[in-house]
């Protein structure tokens, strides 16, 4: 049977890796967005307040692998076998609802991850095969 500990560090462990993927998005996908729809100069306004974020897409590739590790183990925790709720109606009720809502938030975050990647590693080697 999980504990409350147990329930308590996956939901806490969903929201980091909603935290992590939203850095691969904001590194990688956002920049390329902005540029694309010619607002160059607020990528400029924001890498100037924002210095950061230059380190990251500088290091995009080991930020897209500990970022799709974390959402590899989150799917781990989340979908793994044996994880029973409490017996307690209430307790049990809130289980559920901490279950469906960790899946709601790792699915975000996979959907998030996975325009990261689009944008961060594949939208410029396609557009250049379809020379647009």
């Amino acid at each position: 049977m999980n504990t409350d500990k147990e329930r308590a560090t996956g939901s806490g462990f969903s929201w980091l890796t909603l935290f992590a993927s939203s850095g691969t998005l904001v590194c990688c996908a956002l920049p390329i967005i902005l540029v694309s729809l010619g607002m160059g100069a607020t990528v400029a306004a924001l890498t100037s307040a924002l210095p950061f974020l230059i380190v990251l897409s500088q290091h995009k590739l080991w930020v897209f692998i500990a970022s799709g590790l974390m959402l590899l183990f989150s799917a781990w925790f989340i979908y793994r076998s044996g994880q029973t709720c409490p017996a307690d109606p209430e307790q049990a009720r809130v289980c559920i609802q901490a279950r469906i809502w960790n899946k709601r938030i790792y699915w975000f975050s996979v959907s998030i991850w996975g325009v990261g990647f689009f944008a961060a590693f594949l939208a410029l080697p396609l557009r250049r095969v379809l020379g647009l």
